[in-house]
């Protein structure tokens, strides 16, 4: 897979084997995703979930992210995952990489991110728990996007606890939503 954009585009990364497939995310909705996304990325945080080749990850450091984390739970996958990441060093970013299933990583999880990316396989029936947890546990600074891939025929609902529906892209029969964290406002307690 390419590199579709940024500092690092041209640049291919290596699918890896292993127990669980692969279903790499589109090239045409990486680069849409990126084309939207990437002019707030300088200098943001990224975390890239269910990363597969660690290609959405590159995808944040080429187009300017500085702390960028991934999670991919199929250890089998890690060192060409590894392999893949390493060319982010050249523009100065290391990703932090974890190998552990999701859920257990956002239970563990202390940092807060600008810009969240779930892309769990089309079968996974947990992705509004996943998201909820986001939610909870406050993942996202104040105006942070959690962007999720998901079968068009399993929608999710405009709102899910501190997070709401401001973006919807359709690929064919997947759909990418778009959910902003909502900002409480100081002295008042009511949400914007």
């Amino acid at each position: 897979m390419r590199i579709t954009g940024g500092k690092l585009k041209g640049r291919t990364t290596v699918v890896p084997g292993g127990k669980m497939a692969i279903r790499p995310a589109m090239d045409r909705m990486r680069e849409s995703i990126f084309d939207i996304i990437g002019p707030d990325l300088e200098g943001k945080s990224f975390l890239d979930l269910f990363s597969g080749s660690g290609t959405i990850a590159i995808e944040a450091v080429s187009h300017g992210a500085a702390r960028v984390s991934l999670c991919e739970m199929d250890r089998a996958k890690a060192s060409t995952v590894l392999k893949n990441v390493s060319m982010t060093e050249e523009v100065g970013v290391r990703i932090d990489c974890h190998f552990m299933a999701v859920e257990l990583f956002l239970k563990r999880c202390k940092s807060s991110y600008d810009y969240i990316f779930f892309d769990p396989p089309f079968p996974y029936k947990f992705r509004l728990e996943l998201i909820e947890t986001v939610s909870e546990k406050n993942l996202l600074v104040p105006g942070g996007k959690v962007l999720i891939h998901h079968p068009s025929e399993d929608p999710l609902p405009e709102k899910i606890g501190n997070l709401e529906r401001t973006d919807q892209r359709i690929y064919g029969r997947s759909i990418v939503d778009f959910f902003t964290r909502v900002q409480e406002n100081q002295g008042d307690g009511k949400l914007t």
